[in-house]
């Protein structure tokens, strides 16, 4: 198969046909589609973090128990996004986009009409399978869009990823401060869900080529179960210890059964993944940055609502902040990604997107750094807020560009999704890193963290952003400017 930016050649894409490029004049209405669609996915994603503690009331469940509401969106989505970003580019991607905002309207509802734990639990996993949306909007754009309008539009529907993060605690603040009902928050979440499927419906293209063939199953089976029990030992660790036996037996199961999956992708003519999407030169480097900033943008989430939720009066530290105000002071960042985003594309013309990536993730790391020195104030916050909207913003720009850049255009699916699945796996590190620093740095006689514990966790966060920053830089020093 050809390592360039042209038409595969293998027998597996042999039945591929290009389709129509979408027309300079709906370029625009496609990216409004797919932003839209995107915003509202990533809603989804931290929209539950501010009610945990009432679910844990309203169903008189545990702390362990309510976390599935959590943890449950975040595997399906692991298991999700491989497999339909892979039959996005078989099948067609706005079909599978179609299907993921689908199964988002289906667990919104399901979620919304919940009488039970089990239910919201099962509802929340429907909704994760919406993630894989994200990185077929990205395989879209390249599609549909002109060259010199690829990277600009990448950043545009990557910048949802944390526009819509920090829009989810804010909406749920504005319901919470209102109701103790969770009904709200999944009734919003579903209308909007159903919004974006009517624009995805009208406005997005169905461009590109489709690869055809047989899906498979076998691989995609084994990806699943690996990745669940990678996932499910990195999110529980915390939970039920790190050497306990079920911990340490979902580590060596992940082991095996990854070893087997290699194996087997190995072997067939037409694997789910492709091995050099994750271990060829251009491609780890870009997987691995993203790793580390899906560390960085998720410790963001969690840290910072307990930060500023934390009764100063009471700790010596805190904002007393409310669940609103976590929305509040979030806001400038969603300003800053957003303009940002778009800037990064004439950043990336000029130096291209390695160099972009490593200045963007620059932008990260003095962001938490700022915060690890000065957090006594509001203005510390929405200091952190900004410069840290500049850097994702012009960071996710460029590590969508990056993840499919050198790909075939018949893999850029599976490519992209890749790169998501690798940021998801950061994020969950990084909530177990900082859920153990938190936990074991607590003030006497009490479940509260202690200053130097959240002062050490952005410390944390400053180093996954600067070497972030290295590994771009030296990709684009090993690769110049592409």
């Amino acid at each position: 198969m050809s390592a360039g930016l042209g038409r595969p050649v293998s027998a597996a894409a042999a039945p591929a046909r290009p389709l129509p490029a979408a027309r300079p004049a709906g370029a625009a209405l496609t990216l409004v589609a797919l932003s839209t669609a995107g915003l509202v996915v990533s809603v989804q994603q931290t929209m539950v973090i501010p009610l945990l503690p009432g679910l844990m009331t309203s169903f008189d469940a545990s702390v362990t128990a309510v976390t599935w509401v959590f943890t449950a969106s975040l595997l399906a989505g692991a298991v999700a996004t491989p497999l339909l970003t892979r039959f996005g580019d078989m099948y067609g991607k706005k079909r599978m986009i179609l299907l993921a905002i689908g199964t988002l309207v289906a667990g919104s509802a399901m979620c919304a009409l919940s009488d039970s734990l089990a239910l919201l639990i099962a509802g929340r996993a429907l909704q994760g399978v919406s993630v894989s949306l994200i990185p077929l909007a990205i395989g879209t754009i390249r599609d549909a869009f002109p060259a010199d309008r690829i990277t600009t539009a990448i950043g545009v529907v990557s910048a949802t990823m944390g526009v819509g993060g920090a829009a989810g605690m804010l909406v749920t603040g504005l319901i919470a401060a209102r109701t103790t009902s969770h009904a709200p928050v999944f009734w919003i979440a579903g209308g909007l869900a159903a919004a974006g499927m009517v624009l995805i419906a009208l406005c997005a293209p169905e461009v590109g080529e489709r690869a055809g063939g047989r899906p498979d199953l076998p691989g995609a089976a084994l990806m699943a179960c690996w990745l669940v029990c990678l996932l499910l030992a990195i999110s529980q660790g915390n939970t039920w210890g790190w050497g306990s036996p079920a911990v340490i037996g979902l580590f060596a199961g992940a082991a095996v059964l990854c070893a087997a999956w290699v194996w087997l992708e190995m072997r067939v003519r037409e694997p789910l993944v492709r091995l050099a999407l994750l271990t060829g030169r251009r491609s780890l480097s870009a997987n691995l940055a993203s790793l580390l900033l899906g560390f960085a943008l998720f410790a963001m989430f969690t840290l910072i609502a307990g930060f500023i939720q934390t009764p100063r009066e009471r700790f010596g530290y805190g904002l007393s902040g409310s669940v609103l105000d976590v929305g509040l002071y979030m806001l400038p960042s969603t300003v800053t990604m957003l303009g940002f985003s778009v800037v990064a594309g004439r950043i990336s013309a000029r130096i291209g997107p390695a160099f972009t990536l490593a200045i963007g993730s620059g932008f990260v790391a003095v962001s938490y750094m700022w915060l690890a020195v000065s957090h006594a104030h509001v203005s510390d916050i929405l200091a952190f807020s900004a410069i840290q909207g500049i850097g994702f913003g012009i960071a996710y720009a460029a590590l969508g560009t990056l993840a499919v850049q050198h790909v075939p255009m018949g893999e850029s699916g599976i490519a992209s999704g890749i790169n998501s699945l690798v940021r998801t796996a950061g994020g969950s590190v990084a909530g177990a890193v900082t859920s153990a620093v938190l936990a074991g740095l607590t003030i006497a006689g009490t479940s509260t963290p202690t200053l130097h514990a959240y002062v050490v966790c952005f410390w944390i966060g400053t180093g996954g952003a600067v070497l972030a920053a290295l590994v771009a830089l030296t990709h684009g020093l090993r690769h110049g400017h592409t």
